[in-house]
């Protein structure tokens, strides 16, 4: 009768699991963080409480028709220098990235200075140097150019990135076709790599989106130029309505974003589903 042997589970060879005293260690430090942050939490509240700032009659200019519409003009005029930003950047990006994936040299290192150039640049200044310094006097167009410059530059890195990881025999066997680079990288590569890029892609989107809000600085009426106006005129006794003009405000950007993101993963979905559905070529 052959006796069997129990082999003990192999150890991880990531890391060593904690022993009990790890394990309680870890959970006093659970419960000290959650306390530190629920009692930070309530220092706030408190302080905003104290200087009446959850009074209910801060809430009352949100009653008035002119000031319900400034909100919506706010949105709108968001909305127009997203629009713009989002379709030049692309535009600018895209054009970034087939210089610097450019055989001509010259063009080669002209694109790359101008990508890292504008990238290390950052963008509130940008956005200040375009429009008193180089007397672009009308606000939406300083910030629609300071956020194509600068996310078109980002962009154009996404796009290079994504081309360049195309497993290098697609491109190989193309050219062994006779097929010239221009025709490689239209009908071969960039294809490829646009499933790939979209997530980065759709994620600068959304990073353009909120940094419409640095309109204010040059006075464009953005959604957040509108909020400050609101919340720095005292409705009544109340005082200044801040915290409710940040309620409503922050969850306006909140809904843009995830609309944003939900579409690009509507289009990610839906260029999947179409590869799916392609039949593989008669051999």
């Amino acid at each position: 009768m052959s006796s069997t042997s129990v082999r003990p589970a192999p150890a991880s060879v990531l890391y060593d699991a904690p022993g009990p005293r790890a394990r309680t260690r870890y959970r006093i430090a659970g419960v000290v963080a959650v306390l530190g942050i629920a009692a930070l939490l309530w220092y706030v509240l408190h302080s905003l409480s104290s200087n009446g700032q959850f009074d209910a009659g801060l809430w009352d200019i949100f009653q008035y028709t002119n000031v319900q519409q400034k909100i919506v003009d706010g949105l709108l005029s968001t909305l127009q220098a997203f629009g713009l930003a989002a379709v030049f950047s692309l535009v600018l990006g895209a054009l970034l990235a087939a210089g610097r994936l450019s055989d001509h040299q010259p063009l080669r290192w002209a694109c790359t200075a101008i990508v890292q150039f504008f990238r290390a640049m950052p963008l509130l200044i940008l956005i200040v140097a375009l429009y008193y310094a180089y007397f672009i006097k009308t606000p939406m167009w300083a910030l629609v150019l300071g956020l194509t410059l600068y996310n078109g530059c980002v962009q154009a890195e996404i796009i290079r990135s994504g081309v360049n990881a195309v497993p290098r025999g697609q491109s190989e066997a193309a050219f062994a076709l006779g097929l010239r680079k221009s025709q490689v990288m239209a009908t071969i590569l960039v294809p490829q790599a646009v499933r790939s890029m979209l997530p980065a892609i759709i994620g600068q989107m959304v990073v353009t989106l909120k940094d419409t809000s640095l309109g204010y600085i040059i006075t464009y009426s953005e959604l957040l130029y509108i909020g400050k106006q609101i919340a720095t005129q005292p409705t009544n006794s109340a005082g200044f309505p801040y915290i409710p003009v940040v309620l409503v405000i922050t969850p306006i950007y909140i809904v843009m974003c995830l609309l944003l993101t939900a579409l690009a993963r509507w289009i990610e979905a839906r260029g999947r589903r179409g590869a799916n559905r392609r039949t593989p070529a008669a051999a």
